[in-house]
């Protein structure tokens, strides 16, 4: 992820920090999803927990945004800056943590609710020229969707084919690295526009800003502990043991629980002991 010297006023979009102060604002989130994904969906909320944007103590550094509808489709977004070619198998692992989370204790699979994972890219993660690439599992021998109602959407700033896409799409994308007054003016695009004006807002809110300057600080902080070399990784190794504990307590009875443990510290270390998921190996185990 790594820091950035730009002033708030100054970022884009695709700034990490920016994206998800952003779509915690359920109107933006369903005009992103409706135009990344081409459908239209219902209402949305935003799952605020998962969000570094509201821990008090910034213990956690998790900046994908949680979505959901009127209909029960869950979405997971996510900025992407970094050519990472583990994206893939992390849009694998994005997918997995949400099922844990949705079906109940009890409840059969088939409860389980369609998901979108999507990552939204300042690089061509296939190099194919495609401003979205979409996936769902297939059967290789005849040809036929699985149904198993996940389905997970790469969308590439960096895309050739604009004949083949909606033009709303690629003045999206394109807005996510040029974030101005400027280019909104020469696209004049509604879509466009109204997610500027979202932008313009949170820009000269000072305690947006202070968030932002907060969340620098923690990363120069963490600089300097040496933390931040393989951060990636960190980041991954703190998935896995969530996952492994979400899915141990809901095993046992505790999903009601779950939601506590983004909001106070001491009910995860608590659980962590409990369920002896101390670190990535353990959950691992």
């Amino acid at each position: 992820m790594g820091t950035t010297s730009k002033r708030f006023q100054d970022l884009n979009l695709s700034n990490y920090f920016l994206f998800a102060a952003a779509a915690e604002d359920e109107e933006t989130s369903q005009l992103l999803l409706e135009t990344l994904l081409g459908i239209k969906i219902g209402d949305v909320k935003v799952s605020v927990e998962h969000s570094l944007l509201y821990s008090s103590d910034f213990r956690s550094v998790r900046l994908d945004v949680y979505v959901s509808d009127t209909v029960e489709v869950h979405y997971n977004m996510e900025m992407e800056n970094g050519d990472r070619t583990s994206l893939p198998q992390r849009s694998r692992y994005h997918q997995a943590e949400m099922d844990v989370v949705s079906l109940a204790p009890g409840e059969d699979f088939a409860e389980l609710k369609p998901v979108y994972v999507v990552f939204i890219c300042t690089f061509d993660p296939f190099g194919r020229g495609l401003y979205r690439y979409t996936f769902e599992n297939r059967c290789c021998e005849e040809d036929f969707s699985l149904g198993d109602g996940a389905t997970r959407v790469f969308l590439s700033t960096k895309g050739t084919n604009e004949d083949e896409v909606p033009k709303e799409l690629v003045n999206l994308l394109h807005y996510v690295e040029n974030s101005t007054d400027a280019y909104v003016s020469e696209v004049d695009d509604p879509t466009v526009r109204k997610l500027h004006e979202r932008i313009r807002e949170l820009k000269r809110s000072r305690e947006w800003e202070a968030r932002y300057m907060q969340f620098e600080e923690l990363l120069r902080e963490r600089e300097k502990e040496g933390r931040v070399e393989g951060f990636e990784q960190g980041r991954m190794e703190e998935r896995k043991r969530i996952l492994a504990l979400t899915a141990a307590m809901a095993a046992a009875g505790e999903a009601e629980q779950i939601p506590r443990l983004s909001g106070d510290p001491a009910f995860l270390e608590e659980m962590l002991a409990k369920y002896r998921i101390r670190d990535a190996q353990t959950a691992g185990n």
